[in-house]
């Protein structure tokens, strides 16, 4: 194993963290998509459903390794030079108004004009407090809670190595997965104590991740190790997939490591997949000026994509009822759906950032 250059801080660009963004976003659009297949019941078990199942359950990871990625930049020394204030500001004028502004848009214009619910005061307030506003807008929350402590933790990394780094990250993660293992074992022996987030705690599990970008960044393995570790990440997928929708998985199994972000198996997939992307990536050196500031604006547009694109999927849905995949079960419909979601999101999400009112919302 060897760290690349610069160890102490990351590059202004870094060309495995762009794809592995835009990796994951088209991997969350996938799973929303596709999610509609994989929760019908009628057909648990089929073909069809052991795709989207891939698919779906396949690409578990895409949320801790956007986490990781955000953490490999927020937790450098660099971001921090002029202290915390300067870096609360800094993230509250670039955060702020998409954290008002979506969670107002989803309740208003997707919860209420699209899909016709009808929400009391109180149940709209709910749902911002337990952080539902929209499916994927916890996330809002999360990374907003990861900003609060960033200062904090980049001060202990300060000056530890990356063997503080990584001691650091591997302590929290074993921490968290205990943590998740404890509260499946007691339901398992019929004494439930369910784990319950809202919205000023969605950031709580994911503290591991966040630290291990930021231990991880610079790894770069031997193409030897990388094969390894591909194939490794591999096998950890496919018990996932295989945990998820097999009748015969063993009770204690789900328990002790369920099939979830927080999950033991599911974090060290997700390890496994920003290792290998970073140790792929990490030596192109090739890669024209031209094609390196698109794979950047791609990369940078990938919040917004997030943010937007559940619009477009719920829209989608609405206006043309035989895109449903969640009614029709077809898989080229569903393959069709992420393909043009993916497409409209990018193009509105990177034409949003070059106007100067609307860039701080995307």
């Amino acid at each position: 194993m060897t760290t690349a250059a610069g160890a102490s801080t990351v590059r202004t660009r870094s060309v495995p963290l762009d794809v592995l963004r835009i990796g994951a976003i088209l991997g969350v659009i996938a799973i929303h998509v596709f999610a509609g297949i994989v929760g019908n019941p009628a057909i648990r078990g089929s073909g069809t459903w052991w795709v989207a199942t891939i698919v779906d359950i396949g690409g578990i990871w895409v949320v801790p390794v956007f986490v990781m990625v955000s953490g490999a930049l927020l937790l450098s020394p660099r971001v921090h030079a002029d202290g915390p204030a300067a870096f609360y500001r800094k993230r509250l004028l670039r955060l702020g108004p998409a954290f008002v502004v979506w969670q107002v848009f989803y309740i208003v214009v997707v919860r209420i004009l699209i899909s016709h619910e009808h929400l009391t005061a109180l149940q709209t307030i709910g749902l911002v407090v337990d952080g539902k506003a929209y499916t994927q807008l916890y996330f809002l929350w999360l990374i907003a809670g990861l900003y609060l402590v960033a200062p904090v933790l980049a001060a202990f990394l300060s000056g530890g190595g990356q063997r503080r780094a990584l001691v650091f990250a591997g302590s929290v993660l074993l921490f968290t997965v205990a943590v998740v293992g404890l509260s499946g074992l007691s339901a398992l022996f019929g004494d439930p104590h369910p784990i319950v987030l809202n919205a000023l705690t969605q950031w709580l599990p994911y503290v591991g991740f966040f630290l291990a970008g930021w231990a991880l960044r610079t790894v770069v393995l031997s193409p030897g190790w990388t094969v390894a570790a591909a194939l490794v990440t591999a096998a950890l997928l496919a018990e996932t997939i295989w945990q998820y929708g097999s009748a015969s998985r063993p009770a204690w199994l789900q328990a002790v490591s369920p099939v979830g972000y927080d999950g033991a198996v599911v974090a060290a997939a997700s390890l496994g997949v920003f290792v290998v992307v970073q140790s792929l990536f990490a030596r192109v050196t090739a890669l024209r000026e031209r094609g390196a500031r698109m794979l950047a604006q791609l990369s940078d547009a990938a919040f917004g994509v997030f943010l937007v694109h559940f619009f477009f999927l719920t829209l989608a849905v609405t206006l043309f009822p035989g895109l449903n995949v969640a009614r029709s079960n077809s898989l080229p419909v569903a393959i069709l759906l992420w393909a043009g979601i993916a497409v409209l999101s990018f193009a509105v999400s990177l034409a949003a950032r070059r106007v100067p009112g609307l860039r701080r919302l995307f």
